[in-house]
C-alpha cells in the first residue's frame, strides 16, 4: 500500500549528481562565492534587496532578533508573537530578554487576530510584532499594517511555511522589515539544513552579516566596514579579528548553497502544485472548516481543518498509511517551555481551539490529484467537523 506522507524530499537524483560533481570539483566547501550566488538568486525571486543564508530557519529567527537589538531598531523590548506558531519563532525572543506577549489567532487565516493585536497594542505599546504566515496563507496585512502605522511598531515575518505564496503580486516575506525562511527537508525547497533572512534594509543586512559570523566585519559591505573601523579606530592589523557585535556562528556552507541554487529553480512549479492540491482538498471537503486568506496562489504547506474526534481520525488514517499531525504544534501558550518561562495567562481562546481540534493533511509537490482524492475520501469516512 502506498504511503501518503506529510513531507517529501525535493532533492531528486539530478540534484544528487550535481552534489557529487560539486564535491569532485571543489576543494573549498565553506561559505564563499556560491553562498553569495544563492543569496542573490533568492533575493531576485522574493523581490527583495538582500538575503543572508544561515544554517536553519530557526537560526534565521534568532539572527533577526539579535539584529533588531544590535541595530537599535525598537522603541522597547516588548514583542508580540503569534500563539499559533513554532517553538523557535518564540524562543529567541525569550532567550534575548524580550517581554513576550502572545497574540491569539484569526479564525479565517490562522495568522494574528487583528482585534486581539489592537487590544495588546493599547495595553503594552509593543516595539515589535512578529507574524507567521501559516501553512502558505497570508495574515490580514491590511489591518495589521494599519495598526503598525498607528502604534509605531516594527513588523517581521516568519515565512518558513509559505515560500511562493503571494498577495496582489507581492510575495509573502516582503511585508515587514525582515523575514525568515526554512529550507529543511519537506519544506518548499531544501538545502538539507538551511534558512534565509531577507530584508530591503541595508543597515539590517550588514549587521546580520556580521552577527552571522561571530560579530566581525569580514563579510559586510566595504563601506559599512570602513565606517566601523573609523568609529572604533581599528587598524589593518586588527581588522579581521575585531568583533563589533555580540555575534553567533550560524553560517551554512557553499555545499548547501549549491543545492539551493538548483532548488530555487523549482519554487514556481512546486508552488503551483501545492496550490492545485489545496484547491482540490477544499472542493472535496466542503463540509469542513477551511483556511482562507484571499490569495490567488497559496503555496500550501498542508491542509488545515478541525475535527471533534481527532485521535480516532489520526488512528484510522494511520491504518491507511496516511500521515497527519497537529496543526503546526497547537497553542504556544500551552507548551511546557512557555509555561515555565511566562506567567501571563491571556485566554487565547482561538489558539486553544486550534490546539484541541486542529490537524493538517499532507500536501506537497509529489502528491497527485488522485492522491488528494484518496486522502479526502478516507478522512471523510470518520471525521466529524467542528468550527470556531
Amino acid at each position: 500500500m502506498k504511503n501518503y506522507k506529510l513531507a517529501h524530499n525535493t532533492i531528486d537524483n539530478k540534484d544528487y549528481r550535481k552534489m557529487i560533481n560539486f564535491l569532485k570539483e571543489r576543494k573549498y566547501l565553506n561559505q564563499s562565492k556560491i553562498t553569495k550566488k544563492f543569496e542573490k538568486n533568492f533575493s531576485n525571486f522574493l523581490k527583495t534587496k538582500y538575503s543572508i543564508f544561515v544554517n536553519s530557519g530557526s537560526s534565521a529567527n534568532l539572527l533577526i532578533a539579535q539584529t533588531l537589538l544590535e541595530g537599535k531598531y525598537l522603541k522597547n523590548k516588548i514583542a508580540v508573537l503569534p500563539a499559533v506558531s513554532w517553538s523557535t519563532t518564540v524562543s529567541p525572543f525569550l532567550q534575548l530578554g524580550f517581554k513576550v506577549v502572545l497574540c491569539d489567532c484569526d479564525t479565517k487565516d490562522l495568522g494574528l487576530c487583528p482585534k486581539d493585536l489592537e487590544r495588546i497594542c493599547k495595553k503594552y505599546n509593543p516595539g515589535l510584532v512578529a507574524i507567521v504566515n501559516v501553512l502558505g496563507h497570508a495574515n490580514n496585512f491590511q489591518k495589521i499594517l494599519s495598526l503598525k502605522k498607528r502604534y509605531n511598531f516594527k513588523l517581521i515575518e516568519d515565512n518558513c511555511e509559505s515560500l511562493g505564496s503571494h498577495k496582489n503580486k507581492k510575495n509573502l516575506g516582503t511585508f515587514g522589515l525582515a523575514s525568515s525562511h526554512s529550507f529543511y527537508f519537506g519544506h518548499h525547497i531544501s538545502t538539507i539544513e538551511g534558512g534565509m533572512v531577507s530584508t530591503s534594509d541595508k543597515k539590517f543586512y550588514n549587521i546580520s552579516l556580521a552577527i552571522r559570523s561571530h560579530g566581525w566585519a569580514r563579510d559586510v559591505e566595504k563601506s559599512f566596514r570602513l565606517k566601523l573601523e573609523k568609529k572604533f579606530k581599528v587598524d589593518e592589523f586588527k581588522s579581521l579579528y575585531t568583533f563589533y557585535y555580540s555575534g553567533l556562528n550560524i553560517r551554512s556552507t557553499d555545499f548547501n548553497a549549491n543545492i539551493g541554487v538548483e532548488q530555487i529553480k523549482k519554487i514556481k512549479s512546486i508552488s503551483k502544485i501545492r496550490n492545485r492540491n489545496f484547491n482540490r482538498y477544499k472542493s472535496n471537503l466542503k463540509n469542513f472548516w477551511s483556511q482562507d486568506s484571499n490569495l490567488k496562489l497559496v503555496s500550501s504547506f498542508g491542509y488545515a481543518t478541525f475535527v471533534k474526534n481527532r485521535l480516532d481520525v489520526f488512528k484510522y488514517l494511520k491504518s491507511k498509511n496516511i500521515q497527519t499531525r497537529p496543526l503546526i504544534c497547537g497553542n504556544m501558550g500551552q507548551q511546557p517551555f512557555w509555561r515555565k518561562a511566562e506567567k501571563n495567562k491571556h485566554k487565547l481562546s482561538n489558539a486553544k481551539f486550534v490546539d484541541k481540534y486542529g490537524l493538517y493533511l499532507p500536501n506537497h509537490a509529489n502528491l497527485s490529484l488522485k492522491d488528494i482524492d484518496f486522502i479526502s475520501k478516507n478522512f471523510s469516512i470518520l471525521a466529524k467537523p467542528i468550527f470556531f
